[in-house]
């Protein structure tokens, strides 16, 4: 129990003289507190500069003391000004440059210039039952901002492929501690088997050019108080020509064949990739001859004029500037199946004009035969013979305008009729004419009727 007693009292001295060692060391055992939001800042030369700083405590003081000191590289400090409370108290020479508002302890530069980058260190002071201290550093710098960059192009007439270099170089008139970065179509350009930079990097040598090398170049020039880019420049790279091909309009293509009806005319034509454009030549291989036929990227070949069903042809593309050349062959072949197309010319309705043709007289002979069956006169004879009895026949006789059935002969068909039970028929005498006799039925043709009737009328007559 004593020797908690006594140990007690030794920790509280240990807690004392610790706090006491923090005070010394960095001022904030105390509580009092001083910050910075950033411990680099950058200014630009001839402008104000404003230094924020922050201080804070927990205890009753009687005087605030703020000082400013200023250091350069390998010198002691150097007194600016300093505040006791809310009077200031600057350095003569400097009296007109620094502002400072205590309590506030912030200072203010104004104009900033090349002399001011250094190393500025505010220290604060509270007096109350002791002394507490507390300090920060801030490293000042001071920049021309960037002026916008230039890129120039060597050889500025262009490179060719494979065979030439091309050197950019970024101009800057204005700017201090410059950071240079090139980029390409938007994006970083890194060293590589062909690309070099200089030490500083305002330099880009790209050796030797290819055609991958075309694109959007641009120099990006930073520093810590600005960055611009300069226009984007395109360098000129000669290449080519690359991916030569014949196409047609017309025909079927099989790999290098084209195949074309005969009296068609089809159109070729020639390309490939290349800068600056090809001239191209077309050439005709016949017989083991070869002849340049026509110039330019297009050829016309009308089939009726070949002489030959297989033609082969060759397309040939120059590069006048990087002087590489390509050539492709293909062939033609002329089939027959475009000879009777040509042979029906102006025929293209003779099909058409043949099938109507027919169609139209199968209808009418259709029709004509319909009329006929329909109305042929040994069917109206049995429908007046079979419904009218005598006098009728005799009225229609007279209505017709006919004084002598013997204008009615002539070739008639013979039609017997198989049920003569519904049918009254005429009697074989013009004498008889009784009931009985009227009822009788007698099997007779059309022919004895007709043969009758007029005898009739030649009694009559009589």
């Amino acid at each position: 129990m004593g020797q908690d007693a006594f140990m007690a009292p030794l920790g509280s001295r240990i807690g004392v003289l610790q706090c006491k060692i923090y005070l010394l060391l960095l001022g904030t055992c105390s509580g009092l507190t001083v910050t910075v939001p950033s411990h680099t800042i950058h200014g630009v030369k001839g402008q104000p500069l404003y230094l924020p700083v922050n201080y804070g405590f927990q205890t009753l003081a009687s005087d605030i003391q703020i000082i400013w000191l200023f250091e350069r590289l390998h010198t002691m400090p150097k007194y600016l000004l300093g505040s006791v409370n809310k009077s200031v108290v600057p350095d003569l020479e400097y009296q007109h440059k620094f502002t400072m508002m205590p309590p506030n302890a912030s200072l203010l530069i104004n104009p900033l210039q090349f002399t001011d980058e250094g190393n500025y260190i505010v220290k604060v002071n509270i007096q109350g039952n002791g002394t507490l201290s507390a300090s920060q550093k801030i490293q000042v710098t001071v920049d021309d901002p960037v002026t916008k960059p230039v890129v120039q192009i060597q050889p500025s007439s262009g490179a060719v492929e494979y065979v030439g270099n091309m050197t950019l170089t970024c101009l800057v008139e204005g700017g201090t501690r410059l950071v240079y970065q090139w980029l390409k179509n938007g994006k970083p350009v890194h060293s590589s088997s062909s690309y070099f930079f200089s030490p500083q990097n305002e330099t880009l040598h790209i050796t030797p050019v290819t055609k991958g090398d075309i694109g959007n170049y641009s120099c990006l020039v930073k520093n810590p108080v600005s960055e611009l880019e300069s226009d984007i420049i395109t360098p000129t790279i000669y290449y080519g020509p690359y991916g030569l091909q014949v196409n047609s309009d017309k025909g079927l293509k099989v790999g290098e064949v084209f195949t074309v009806d005969l009296g068609e005319a089809i159109l070729f034509d020639c390309s490939a990739d290349s800068y600056p454009p090809n001239t191209y030549s077309w050439i005709q291989r016949a017989a083991n001859t070869t002849h340049v036929i026509q110039h330019g990227p297009r050829l016309e070949v009308a089939s009726e004029k070949v002489a030959q069903k297989t033609v082969d042809y060759v397309c040939c593309a120059y590069n006048n500037v990087t002087g590489r050349q390509d050539e492709t062959h293909f062939t033609v072949i002329i089939t027959s199946i475009g000879l009777e197309k040509l042979a029906q010319k102006g025929k293209s309705l003779s099909p058409l004009a043949s099938i109507t043709g027919v169609s139209l007289f199968l209808i009418i002979s259709m029709s004509l035969l319909f009329l006929w069956k329909k109305y042929q006169p040994f069917n109206v004879l049995k429908q007046k013979l079979e419904g009218r009895p005598e006098t009728e026949y005799r009225r229609a006789q007279a209505f017709s305008g006919h004084e002598d059935a013997l204008d009615d002969f002539g070739i008639y068909e013979f039609v017997g009729f198989p049920d003569p039970s519904g049918v009254p028929r005429m009697p074989s005498s013009p004498v008889l004419a009784s009931d009985d006799v009227l009822g009788q039925e007698l099997h007779n043709t059309i022919y004895e009727v007709i043969q009758h009737i007029p005898a009739q009328q030649q009694d009559r007559t009589e």
